[in-house]
């Protein structure tokens, strides 16, 4: 082998040596930001122990109040504000009269709303529970009714369907005349009406 074929075979080798040693690099693959869309959060109103308002629009408004009762009922909606009964413990109260006929007295409306708030809690609860052992020693039946996530009691007398319960130190009644709805339905619209009147108005 001639001295320049010797040395064009070691440059060769040293470049395939060299070929050798560099080793191929992965290919990165560019990252895809993964989006995510906004969460959001649909906040549903609440029972809660709420000041008294004083406006019936603010208990439960005439639109809300037809609906649940699946129909509309001629007449107006009249309020009527209390006043404090210290030697009872209240503080507030007010009643709506729904579906008051033109020119006729509040007792005929079809169905009564109150609220009325109390001095402190166990007061308000003592409240409920005078009021519906009275309506039971007279003859009325009562039983459990659920009112949102609490508890009311449901009483049937001969001329009137209630709802009656208490939350904090406020109580609550819905009361209907017999035959506003069947009696396997009266419930159920009584307890929402309740619900409804502790429910504080999105906005108001």
């Amino acid at each position: 082998m001639s001295m320049r074929t010797a040395v064009v075979a070691a440059m060769v080798a040293l470049v395939c040596a060299g070929c050798a040693a560099v080793k191929p690099q992965p290919v990165t693959q560019p990252q895809i930001p993964t989006i995510v869309p906004p969460t959001t959060i649909s906040r549903i109103p609440q029972m809660v122990d709420r000041p008294i308002p004083d406006d019936c629009e603010l208990v439960v408004p005439v639109e809300v109040f037809h609906q649940k009762l699946g129909r509309e009922l001629p007449g107006e909606l009249k309020t009527i504000i209390g006043i404090p009964e210290p030697s009872l413990g209240r503080t507030g109260k007010i009643d709506c009269y729904y579906a008051v006929p033109e020119r006729q007295p509040l007792g005929a409306a079809q169905v009564v709303i109150g609220l009325a708030a109390y001095t402190d809690e166990p007061t308000a609860a003592a409240r409920v529970t005078e009021s519906v052992d009275l309506e039971r020693k007279e003859g009325a039946t009562v039983r459990e009714v659920d009112v949102g996530k609490k508890k009311g009691q449901f009483v049937s007398t001969k001329d009137e369907r209630l709802v009656i319960g208490s939350l904090g130190k406020t109580t609550y009644v819905a009361r209907a005349k017999a035959g506003v709805l069947p009696d396997d339905a009266i419930a159920g619209f009584l307890a929402a009406l309740a619900q409804q009147s502790m429910t504080p108005i999105e906005g108001a």
